[in-house]
């Protein structure tokens, strides 16, 4: 089943970190951690390839998130580190079951599936 569980948000500190957790099985072709806060659009933050492993990111988030899947256990991850109060935002895993589209380009309409969306709050 494709359709993508995500768990682990909540509140936080700045400089703390946050491990985020997805879990969506099925064949997948890529995965991606997008955000949405209040008044702002909606924008990627990282995405993984699921067949080769390659990552990208937002430069927004370079050096400080690290996105991963766990295949054996159908889990996409995504950690948080040096949080910033901007990053406070409902975070949303989404799925794209076949290939064909750049899914580094962040483009939501790639994506077919998506979660629910997790609240994560990083107070200053």
């Amino acid at each position: 089943r494709v359709q993508p569980v995500e768990s682990g948000g909540g509140s936080v500190q700045a400089g703390g970190s946050l491990r985020l957790s997805c879990s969506a099985s099925g064949y997948i072709y890529c995965m991606g951690w997008f955000r949405h806060a209040p008044g702002k659009e909606r924008e990627g933050v990282a995405v993984i390839l699921v067949g080769s492993g390659n990552t990208y990111y937002a430069d927004s988030v370079k050096g400080r998130f690290t996105i991963s899947r766990d295949n054996a256990k159908n889990t996409l991850y995504l950690q948080m580190n040096s949080l910033k109060p901007e990053d406070t935002s409902m975070y949303f895993c989404a799925a794209r079951r076949r290939s064909g589209a750049y899914c580094s380009r962040f483009s939501e309409p790639d994506f077919g599936y998506w979660g629910q969306g997790i609240q994560v709050t990083v107070s200053s």
